[in-house]
This record gives structure tokens, C-alpha cells and sequence, in this order.
């Protein structure tokens, strides 16, 4: 414990915790601590006004990384026909309908993302007590329920990203790797933050991104000052 204390301790060195930092110095930070011996995930987290236990401040939806997130994701695919060839195509890595339906029953569950075609939800919808859970039910806002499996898996296996908001009002996600860019990093971040600006539910009331942080897997959390990650 004595050891990680003070990796701890060195890697706070040098960060004021109450200073919000510009993005772009908060991105050198976060690389410049992350020593983990493999390519940490660089995290973004955002605390918004709103109550997600009322219906219409629900905040959930999906942004495309213009840099990708340096994440190996594999995809499911319910589909049939045509369509289940399109998203073999597209490089899912799993397509099927009943077949798919039995292996998800039975705990396989080999997969990150989950797309299904709309015919095909009445099946789906019988897994919902499995995939609901682990955020893998296919949902129409997200655009996991769709015809364009073909456009859905090519956005799922080149970065793109959900997001909902949790209990405590807060929304965080994956932008890339310290091993990224600083300005591939923060293109990420404000892309990210764009797409949950557009995201406000009707009833947020004031303030609606309230504060911003930034991280490694293994790093300390920096503050952001959020004028100079959104654009809305």
C-alpha cells in the first residue's frame, strides 16, 4: 500500500485540484501522468444539471470520435437476408437471428456493441433482461436499431461512442489513448461534448454541463474549465 501511495502522491505532483485548466493543458497532463506499463484509456466526465430519474431529463446518445477511440470493439448483429450480408460485409463479428438469440441465452456474450434491424426486435426484445443490464439492449436513439447495419457497424468498429447518463447526473465515455495525439485527443473530447450539448433534455434546468474532468485508466483527474471544450 506504501508503494502505490506514493505513485499516487508523485502522480498528483504538479496538478492544482481546484484550478480548471485549459483542454489542451489538461490533455498534457493526463499524458505526461499516465505510467502504466500499457496504453491507458484517456476519460472524459462531465456532470450535468439534471435529474435522469425523470423522463425528460434523460441524456443518452452517441458521438462519432472524428479520431476514433483506439478501442478493438466487436460487434453483434441481428439480422437476416441481405442485411445480415451487409453486416458481415461492414466486419461484424457476430451476425445471426434465433442462432445469435440461443447463444446470448446461454451467457456468451462476446460482444461490445449490439445492432439489430427493426424486424428484428420482437426476438431481441426477449433478451432484454441480459443486455439490458450491460448496456447492449439495441435502441433507435442510439442508432443500434437500424436498416443501415452496414453504416452502424462501420461507426461502432471506427469509434464511435455511447453515452448515458448515470444516476448522479453524470455522463463519461472513452475518448482515445495517451498513446493519441494531444490534438487528436482534444478534437476528440470537444466532439464528445458537442454531441451531449445537443443531447439536452427538454426539462434541464440552468446550468446544463457543469463541470468537466479528464483522466487516464490509471492517472489522476484533471478539471477542465468547460469554456474551452464546448461549442455550443
Amino acid at each position: 500500500m506504501a508503494h502505490e501511495g506514493k505513485r499516487i502522491r508523485a502522480a498528483r505532483e504538479g496538478i492544482e485540484p481546484l484550478k480548471l485548466y485549459p483542454i489542451d493543458e489538461a490533455i498534457k497532463l493526463v499524458k505526461a501522468k499516465a505510467s502504466a506499463k500499457f496504453d491507458e484509456t484517456v476519460e472524459v466526465s462531465m456532470n450535468l444539471g439534471v435529474d435522469p430519474r425523470h423522463a425528460d431529463q434523460m441524456v443518452r446518445g452517441v458521438c462519432n470520435l472524428p479520431n476514433g477511440s483506439g478501442r478493438t470493439v466487436r460487434v453483434a448483429v441481428f439480422a437476416r437476408g441481405a442485411k445480415a450480408d451487409d453486416a458481415r460485409a461492414a466486419g461484424a463479428d457476430i451476425v445471426g437471428a434465433e442462432d445469435l438469440l440461443e447463444i446470448v441465452q446461454s451467457g456468451k456474450i462476446e460482444f461490445d456493441r449490439c445492432i439489430a434491424t427493426p424486424d428484428m426486435m420482437p426476438l431481441v426484445g426477449r433478451l432484454g433482461k441480459v443486455l439490458g443490464p450491460r448496456g447492449l439492449m439495441p435502441n433507435p436513439k442510439v442508432g443500434t436499431v437500424t436498416m443501415d447495419v452496414k453504416g452502424a457497424v462501420a461507426g461502432a468498429k471506427g469509434g464511435s461512442v455511447e453515452f448515458r447518463v448515470e444516476k448522479a447526473g453524470i455522463v463519461h465515455a472513452g475518448i482515445g489513448k495517451v498513446s493519441f495525439d494531444e490534438a487528436k485527443l482534444v478534437e476528440n473530447i470537444k466532439a464528445f461534448a458537442d454531441a451531449v450539448a445537443k443531447a439536452k433534455p427538454a426539462g434541464a434546468k440552468g446550468t446544463y454541463i457543469q463541470r468537466i474532468a479528464v483522466t487516464s485508466t490509471m492517472g489522476p483527474g484533471v478539471k477542465v474549465e468547460p469554456t474551452t471544450v464546448l461549442t455550443v
